[in-house]
C-alpha cells in the first residue's frame, strides 16, 4: 500500500461536464470504503471541440484545485482529456491517476466491423489512434461525433432520440465502443440503431481503481461520502442521484 493509500484522502473524479457520473456511480461502488469528490467543468463543455491549448488550460486549472483536496488517487473521467493529456498529468502531480480508455480491447473479441464513437479530439489523438489500431487494426470504423456531447449535456433531461439518432453514422456495424462517457446516458438509443453489442469503459476503468487503491481499514466503518464540489453542483448532484435509482431497480 503506497503513501497516498495510507493517508485515505478522498479520490477526485474529474469530466467536463455530466458524462462522468456514470463512471462516479460505478467506482463509488466498487469503493465503498473510499470518499468521492466529483469536479465538473459544466460551463465549457464539450471539451472535445475546443483548442489543445485552451483544454490544457483549464484541465491544469482544475487538476490544482485537485490537488488541493490531497487526494488518494484521481480519475480522468473524459476520454478527450485522458487521450490527450494523461501522460503530461501524471508527470506534474504527485497522486496516482486513473485515466478512462475506451472499451477496444474487450470489443475486439468481436470479429467484424467495430464503430468507434467520439469526440472530434479524441478521435484524431495519436493515443486514441494508437489503442484503436493496436486492438482493432482494420477493423476499426473511428467516427467523430462533434455534437453529441453537447446535445447529451443540455438535454439530459429530455433526451431528443430523433436527433441523437441522426448524428450517428449510417452502417451496420458489429459492435460499437463508446468513446465519450456522455454518450453512455443514450446507450439504449445507440443500441436500437445497430442492434449489436455495445462497449464502454466504464466498469474497466472503475476496477483499475479499485486495484489500485486496495481496502482502506481506516474508513471501513464509516458512511460514504460523495461531494460535488465544482461545475454545475445541483444538475450533477440531480443526475447522479437518477443514476443511482436505475442503479437500484
Amino acid at each position: 500500500m503506497n503513501e497516498f493509500n495510507e493517508r485515505g484522502g478522498p479520490v477526485c473524479v474529474f469530466d467536463s461536464g455530466i458524462g462522468g457520473l456514470n463512471l462516479l456511480a460505478e467506482c463509488a461502488a466498487l469503493c465503498p470504503d473510499r470518499d468521492f469528490i466529483y469536479f465538473a467543468d459544466n460551463d465549457n463543455v464539450p471539451y472535445g471541440n475546443m483548442t489543445r491549448a485552451r483544454m490544457r488550460e483549464l484541465v491544469f486549472g482544475i487538476f490544482d484545485e485537485i490537488a488541493g483536496c490531497n487526494p488518494s488517487a484521481a480519475v480522468v473521467a473524459c476520454n478527450t482529456v485522458t487521450a490527450a493529456f494523461i501522460r503530461d498529468l501524471r508527470a506534474a502531480y504527485p497522486f496516482p491517476i486513473v485515466g478512462i480508455q475506451p472499451a477496444v480491447k474487450q470489443a475486439a473479441a468481436v470479429k467484424g466491423q467495430c464503430l468507434v464513437l467520439a469526440t472530434r479530439t479524441t478521435a484524431s489523438s495519436s493515443v486514441f489512434i494508437e489503442l484503436c489500431s493496436r486492438w482493432l487494426g482494420d477493423r476499426a470504423c473511428v467516427v467523430p461525433c462533434p455534437d453529441l456531447a453537447h446535445l447529451i449535456e443540455e438535454n439530459i433531461f429530455s433526451l431528443p432520440q430523433k436527433e441523437i439518432v441522426s448524428m450517428l453514422p449510417d452502417c451496420n456495424p458489429s459492435c460499437v465502443v463508446l468513446g465519450c462517457t456522455h454518450y453512455v446516458f443514450v446507450r439504449d438509443y445507440i443500441s436500437t440503431r445497430y442492434n449489436c453489442p455495445i462497449f464502454d469503459g466504464i466498469v474497466g476503468t472503475a476496477n483499475h481503481l479499485r486495484l489500485l487503491l486496495g481496502k482502506n481499514s481506516q474508513n471501513s466503518a464509516k458512511k460514504q461520502k460523495i461531494t460535488f464540489l465544482r461545475g454545475n453542483i445541483d444538475k450533477n448532484e440531480q443526475i447522479y442521484n437518477l443514476i443511482l435509482k436505475k442503479h437500484h431497480n
